[in-house]
């Protein structure tokens, strides 16, 4: 194996430019000093907001703190990620992170002291033209008061905070640390190391033998474990539901979705589509049985390859082209401005020693976004491509038309934009394929993205919300509750062509996310607004993409549920999902065709 190149050795033009935000670190040190001194005037505000001409004051002050955290603490952030063992960006980082502490500490009493004014004040700002620039603000600050207790009782929970991470460190611990694998034997025979890590390419593999019994030895080391672990979870549960008492909600669902404002029904209605698109699960699980060959299809069984190795090598020149010529559909505009982050080094390209692993798109608002990959010459890499860009041109177009703080997007907007791009990339891709064996190779990745990100999370949003409601119900959560839930739904979402092994009971034992209660169905809702959203383009032309860019222009300036619907997706109704659903069907089918 080559060695990786050190970072000094790397082309200039594989290297993004940070210089677009600080040209040096003068720069960044003069901009340091000047924060440290407007921060001084944050203190003459305490006790005073009470008017619209010093909430106006006290916003604008705060606006322009963050700004500047931002960019400083941006810059020194991508700096470290270049390189994590280089000690000038460490202790750059460790600089930013101690300010933006003091200043969320300096800012802590604003929304408290707003908060206490009667609730006639508040409505006075709301409608106040002085404040117009500031509605959505004052509207979210008043709609939290509901669930804002006294100053005591807040001192109270804060105290408590520290306790209730416990139950997700202690999970942290047992399952990175402590969690032990058997040795299993690899496809050549050889004793290896099973790791978290590996598990998934053990899964990968062509060989059935290795599949199952990396299967079976994971699913055996977490059942030694499952007291622990069921007391794990059921302590985090008891501390949500000790949460959502507190803090005046129905349920911890509803107060989990409450700071988005989304409703219980969106929900309930991603669960309800999916459950009616079950059949369609179904049948993919009896095409993938058809394609391996297999009398029995079973768990271990869902990740294996189902096209002989397909070898296709794609350049990061030949990824860019593809991207552009893939994401055209979405208009003049939006192809110079992919262009123009190609060009103008807006990304740092390649793997080298001591960069950060992985993919993601940052930025400060002022400067344009930066993108992360450690690219491979392969297919998945290309659709990373895609996806971070989708991302970076989603803050670009938000920074670009609305002010500071109106510009940032929740985080169930953040994979639309992203899981869009590849959903047109894919499409272009397929309709250029030049044999069928290429053709079945990106039909079989589209479709597991499909398993994976609606029905598979969808099938974990489920699981949380049954457990939520037994417990709030007083149910015990004993690992035998724990695993026959996740056990009937298993066999309920995967359908009769699937074996549904018993050791599958085990695997809510695993999942991190569950320790992030009521996060996961976020990437089910995504990637069908996402999945919408393309098939509309596709379909629709420029209306369509003129609704889309709108609605990549919005940011944060409305709730989430209300920007998508101005786009033309209704996340509150089945619509959007079914439109992904009658995508996947026609995954299946041409998959079906070719495989006659």
């Amino acid at each position: 194996m080559s060695t990786l190149p050190k970072r000094s050795e790397v082309a200039k033009e594989n290297t993004w430019n940070l210089s677009d935000i600080f040209a040096d670190q003068k720069a960044w040190d003069q901009a340091y000093e000047d924060l440290k001194k407007d921060l001084k005037k944050v203190a003459e505000f305490e006790g005073k907001l009470d008017s619209a001409p010093q909430i106006k004051a006290i916003f604008e002050l705060e606006d322009r703190l963050g700004q500047a955290t931002e960019k400083l603490y941006v810059y020194a952030n991508l700096h470290h990620d270049e390189d994590t063992a280089d000690p000038t960006y460490q202790a750059l980082l460790e600089k930013a992170k101690k300010l933006s502490v003091e200043v969320s500490e300096a800012l802590s009493f604003v929304t408290p002291e707003i908060l206490s004014l009667p609730e006639a004040e508040l409505d006075k700002l709301i409608d106040s033209p002085d404040l117009a620039a500031y509605r959505f603000t004052l509207t979210e600050i008043k709609r939290e008061k509901a669930h804002v207790l006294s100053k005591a009782e807040e001192a109270l929970l804060a105290q408590v905070g520290n306790i209730s991470q416990a139950p997700q460190n202690i999970f942290g611990m047992l399952n990175n640390a402590d969690m032990k694998f058997p040795k299993i034997k690899n496809a050549e025979g050889q004793e290896v190391e099973l790791t978290h890590g590996s598990y998934i390419q053990f899964l990968e593999s062509p060989d059935r033998e290795v599949r199952r019994s990396a299967f079976k030895a994971v699913y055996d080391t977490y059942a030694k474990q499952k007291n622990t672990l069921a007391a794990t979870l059921s302590a985090n549960v008891t501390k949500n539901i000790f949460y959502a008492k507190a803090r005046k909600y129905p349920s911890v669902l509803e107060m989990s979705l409450y700071g988005d404002n989304i409703s219980k029904e969106v929900y309930d209605n991603l669960i309800g589509t999916i459950h009616e698109s079950l059949p369609l699960l179904h049948r993919y699980m009896k095409l993938r049985k058809k394609l391996l060959g297999v009398d029995e299809l079973h768990m271990y069984d869902l990740f294996a390859p189902l096209v002989e190795e397909y070898k296709w090598d794609i350049s990061y020149e030949e990824a860019k082209k593809l991207c552009i010529e893939g994401l055209k559909p979405l208009g003049e505009n939006y192809s110079s401005k992919l262009q123009e982050g190609f060009n103008n080094r807006w990304i740092d390209v390649y793997e080298n020693e001591g960069k950060r692993t992985g993919a993601y798109s940052w930025g400060a608002y002022g400067t344009h976004p930066y993108v992360l990959l450690n690219h491979n010459d392969n297919l998945n890499s290309m659709f990373t491509l895609a996806h971070e860009m989708g991302h970076a041109l989603h803050s670009y177009f938000s920074d670009e038309a609305l002010p500071y703080r109106d510009a940032q997007y929740t985080i169930f907007l953040a994979e639309v934009a992203s899981t869009t791009n590849e959903a047109l990339l894919m499409d272009y891709l397929l309709k250029h394929a030049d044999n069928p064996k290429q053709k079945l190779y990106l039909l079989t990745y589209y479709a597991d993205q499909f398993r994976t990100t609606v029905f598979r999370q969808t099938m974990f949003a489920e699981f949380e919300k049954i457990v939520h409601e037994r417990a709030e119900a007083g149910v015990s959560m004993t690992p035998q509750e724990l695993s026959s839930i996740y056990y009937e739904l298993n066999k309920k979402y995967h359908g009769e062509d699937m074996v549904v092994d018993k050791d599958i009971e085990m695997e809510w034992a695993r999942i991190p996310h569950f320790y992030r209660s009521f996060y996961v169905y976020k990437y089910a809702t995504g990637f069908s607004a996402a999945t919408s959203f393309s098939k509309q383009i596709l379909e629709e032309g420029q209306p369509a993409v003129d609704r889309y860019l709108g609605f990549l222009k919005s940011g944060g300036s409305d709730y989430s549920i209300n920007i998508l619907k101005k786009a033309g997706v209704d996340m509150s109704s089945p619509q959007p999902i079914r439109e992904a659903m009658s995508v996947f069907e026609n995954v299946i089918a041409q998959m079906e065709q070719l495989t006659k």
